[in-house]
């Protein structure tokens, strides 16, 4: 067994933390003091949490290096990376790192390691620096308990394809209005919006949530105010409270932001579920600027332009979450 662990690979994935982003972005650590401090800001706390990262990380591959081949590499080169089968993966990092590094692997085991749990909750971070080799370890031993996660996929009708973890967004990459068809179904119209969030399971509890909640909200209000009623802006409302959703649902849900209703657009297919009995189709009808990224990364990006079609469907490869 030994050395069947050892021929398999250990790939870390890292990311700059916020003082190295700052460093990069102003050459040295005086100027990036010099520029924090002139905010306002405690220029401690990013060397805080860079000292805290760069020891995690030191103690994962340390000792993952004991049971495995480990490979480090950074976030920006992950895109571009091909992995082997049967690597293990770990991310040390946020919960963005999990999710934009999960969306580029095709079924191989992914951990998610903590590395500042002071600073970080973790939704997909269950296990601390001091674990990782342990866990790893059972995942070359085939014990590891895996959470299985959809994604969701959009294929243009040039042949590019992107996959997203938590969210795919659709629209224009600046703040004027997105044009296109939309084809919800046997439903279809015109559509001019601020464009739209396509969430999987996994990312119902974040944009899509936010989406919602906020809606419902000003429909509220606004019949209040109708109504003759005051606003009790203190009250505990949860729209949407028994919407259920899990990480390893088979569809996805798709929302429609601010859409606006006029002699060629329309607004009736703002909000539905994608599956394979349900399919959602759009085309650009924007000339330029047209984008979809997936999980925030908007540096990540296809190109959606007049004439490009994206069909949205359940991705066919699903994420393996260690937990």
């Amino acid at each position: 067994m030994a050395d069947r662990m050892y021929d398999r690979k250990i790939i870390v994935i890292k990311r700059k933390s916020r003082l190295k982003e700052l460093i990069y972005r102003f050459n040295t650590v005086e100027q990036a003091r010099f520029y924090i401090e002139h905010m306002g800001s405690d220029f401690s706390d990013y060397v805080e949490e860079d000292k805290r990262y760069e020891e995690a990380l030191t103690q994962v591959s340390t000792k993952l290096e004991q049971i495995g081949r480990v490979q480090v590499l950074d976030r920006e080169f992950v895109p571009n990376f091909i992995f082997d089968t049967e690597d293990i993966v770990v991310a040390v990092g946020q919960d963005g790192l999990v999710a934009n590094t999960m969306k580029y692997l095709n079924g191989q085991l992914l951990v998610g390691v903590n590395p500042d749990p002071v600073r970080w909750d973790g939704v997909l971070l269950p296990f601390q620096p001091f674990e990782a080799a342990e866990v790893v370890a059972e995942c070359l031993k085939g014990n590891s308990r895996i959470q299985k996660v959809t994604m969701a996929k959009a294929e243009l009708n040039d042949g590019q394809v992107i996959y997203g973890v938590n969210d795919l967004f659709i629209g224009q990459r600046t703040h004027v209005s997105s044009r296109y068809h939309i084809t919800y179904g046997k439903r279809e119209e015109n559509q001019s919006s601020s464009g739209i969030i396509i969430s999987t399971g996994l990312g119902s509890t974040g944009w899509l949530k936010s989406i919602l909640k906020g809606a419902a909200g000003i429909v509220k209000e606004s019949m209040e105010y109708e109504a003759g009623m005051e606003s009790r802006a203190n009250r505990d409302f949860i729209p949407g409270r028994e919407f259920k959703t899990s990480w390893d649902m088979k569809c996805l849900y798709f929302t429609v932001r601010e859409p606006y209703e006029s002699k060629s657009t329309g607004a009736e297919i703002i909000f539905g579920r994608v599956s394979s009995e349900e399919l959602l189709v759009l085309t650009s009808q924007m000339p330029e600027n047209g984008v979809i990224f997936s999980d925030g990364m908007e540096s990540d990006f296809l190109g959606f332009h007049s004439g490009i079609t994206a069909r949205i469907s359940v991705a066919e490869k699903f994420g393996n979450l260690v937990v």
